[in-house]
Parts: structure tokens; C-alpha cells; sequence
């Protein structure tokens, strides 16, 4: 309807699986956004694990061998499925992760300080969920560090706390007033494809696979990234503090798979949801998992259990089972 009043020509025409195999770039929005009506990106999962199965082959058969960058909820573990499936080398799969976290902080210091959003240096890091953390060690006005205007402007004194609630709810609150989100996450998209499209290496955050970066391994997360033509081409380690560094940790992505817990006097020890579920049922007395306790101890409900078990377990997302045992 508006392609009238565009300063450009355009042209849609209907595609297949095949008209993928030379594209540069491929954005994953596979999603059913009714379903995180219950407060939580992860029940999207019930929807999205299975569409990842079933297009990723047809994707991949394509001859497909650019860049796929995911924007599905939750974002981290999607992006790590997709990674997983498409068979494409670390970097060439990520998702937008913390990038619109990132620019809701930023929003809230400009506003504050009246500077301009590209004078601002900040990151959201961690999870694009409820455990992301602002990285404030790291926060800069125009290459001034927040640390060294702090207290000679009241500019800068900042209530960190809020604003760091405010970063991860604003997408919430965009949720409860229209039911899905858009302009923001695409606006963060489109930044990334322009920078893998002409090479910028350009960098913003990003939901990439690390490997040692930030204490951590195999494990997607929301950190500072180098994008251009390869994706994904550097992660960068900021100098966070030892608390942020706590903090990060302490974030329910960092920690993938199962805590040392017993089971029936059986020790699983650490090992991913998959893993744990296999050993659990090779112990006589269990009669099945009933329900799993997620990462920030809450019980997921049952109802989603019937259809989304094993997609659950593969997403190494959960912490810990609850079953149900002969007595």
C-alpha cells in the first residue's frame, strides 16, 4: 500500500526454500508472540524449537551459506538452536541479544543528561531476559567515564537501579499497550544487517557463542560484538568490576544445564537438562519428569509440559526437574 510514496522502487514477489541459497543474509523471526502473554520469553519456546526443526534442513539444503541473525524469543537459546542446526561456523549465526536493551539504556541517560544518543557509550550485558545486567563500570559520555563526572554534575547521578529496571521492563511495557513489539527490534535488526551487508565492523551488542570470553563457555549471551561481512567477527571483553563480573555470572543464561543436586541418592553431578533426563530415567524407581524448576526457581506449569518436554530439555535451559518416583 505504501509503495506509491517510497523514494524507491520495490518489488514483492512470493519466494521458496530454494531462492535462499544466495542470500547474504537470513533473519529468523519465527515466533507466536500470544504465547509470552504469561510474562516469560521462554514459553515461546513451545512454538518456536519446533518451526527450527522443521525449516532449518529446507534452509540449509537451499545452499544457504551467508549469515543468520535471530531475533525469536528467547532470544539467547534460539540463537543457539539455530546455531546448532544450520551447521554454520561461530559467528555466522547470532541474535540481536542485548542491542535493544542496550538502546533503552542509553534512552533513559540521554534523557537525564540532554546529551545526544551517539554520544553515549553503554551496554546492557547478559541475557535478553530478566538477568541482564548495565555494565555502569563502563558507561561513558563523549570518552569521559561516568565514574569521573559523577558527583561534579548532578547530571550524572544516576539512580542505577532504576534505570537498569527500566532497560529490561520497557519491552513489557510495550507488550501490555499493543500486544508485540516492532519498530524497536527491528531498528535493531536492520543496524545489524546493514552492518554485515557493507561490512562496517561496526560495534554493538549482539547474542553470540562464547568460548572462554567473560568466564564463560558454550554459552549464547548479550555482550559487545564486531559485525561485518563474516557476522559475528570479534567479541569484545569489556573491564567489567568484580561484582558486575558476580553479577553476570549470576545471570540465569550463564548458567547452562544442571546444578550438582541428588536424585533418589543418585548424583547427576553437572551436566546439561538432556544429559540429567537420561540419567534420571535409567534410575529403576522414576516413573517420569513432571515438572522442571527453571533457573530463577520457578516451576514451570505442567500444561506446558505435554507438548514441549523434549524441546525443553534440548534448550538446556532449565536447572533442575522435579519427578515422580515409585514410593
Amino acid at each position: 500500500d505504501a509503495v506509491m510514496y517510497m523514494p524507491h522502487n520495490v518489488t514483492v514477489n512470493v519466494g521458496t526454500y530454494a531462492d535462499l541459497g544466495d542470500c547474504d543474509v537470513l533473519v529468523n523471526s519465527l515466533g507466536d508472540i500470544t504465547l509470552v502473554a504469561t510474562g516469560d520469553r521462554n514459553h515461546e519456546m513451545r512454538y518456536t524449537v519446533a518451526q527450527l526443526k522443521a525449516t532449518m534442513p529446507k534452509v540449509m539444503a537451499s545452499g544457504f551459506n551467508g549469515v543468520i541473525i535471530s531475533i525469536t524469543n528467547p532470544c539467547d537459546t534460539v540463537a543457539d538452536l539455530v546455531y546448532k542446526l544450520s551447521g554454520l561456523p561461530k559467528g555466522r549465526v547470532f541474535g540481536t541479544g542485548t542491542g535493544l536493551d542496550t538502546s533503552r539504556l542509553v534512552s533513559a541517560l540521554a534523557q537525564q543528561t540532554g546529551y545526544d544518543h551517539q554520544a553515549i557509550s553503554a551496554y546492557m550485558i547478559g541475557e535478553h531476559g530478566a538477568s541482564q545486567m548495565a555494565a555502569w563500570s563502563c558507561v561513558s559520555f563523549g570518552g569521559a567515564p561516568l565514574a569521573a563526572l559523577e558527583g561534579k554534575d548532578e547530571r550524572f547521578t544516576f539512580d542505577k537501579d532504576e534505570l537498569q529496571r527500566i532497560a529490561i521492563n520497557a519491552g513489557w511495557v510495550t507488550y501490555h499497550g499493543k500486544q508485540c513489539t516492532e519498530y524497536g527490534i527491528c531498528s535493531t535488526l536492520a543496524r545489524m544487517v546493514r552492518a554485515v551487508l557493507h561490512d562496517e565492523k561496526r560495534i554493538m551488542p549482539a547474542s553470540m557463542l562464547l568460548e572462554g570470553e567473560y568466564g564463560e563457555e558454550n554459552v549464547f549471551a548479550g555482550v559487545p560484538c564486531v559485525i561485518g561481512k563474516n557476522g559475528v567477527e570479534e567479541v569484545i571483553e569489556l573491564p567489567l568490576t568484580a561484582e558486575e563480573k558476580a553479577n553476570l555470572k549470576a545471570g540465569d543464561l550463564m548458567v547452562v544445564g544442571c546444578s550438582s543436586s541428588e536424585v533418589l541418592g543418585e548424583k547427576i553431578g553437572t551436566a546439561s537438562s538432556m544429559e540429567a533426563a537420561e540419567a534420571i530415567h535409567e534410575i529403576p524407581e522414576v516413573t517420569g519428569i513432571i515438572s522442571f524448576v527453571d533457573l530463577a526457581g520457578a516451576e514451570v506449569p505442567q500444561a506446558y509440559l505435554d507438548e514441549a518436554t523434549l524441546s525443553l530439555l534440548e534448550s538446556e535451559h532449565y536447572a533442575r526437574m522435579v519427578i515422580e518416583a515409585k514410593v
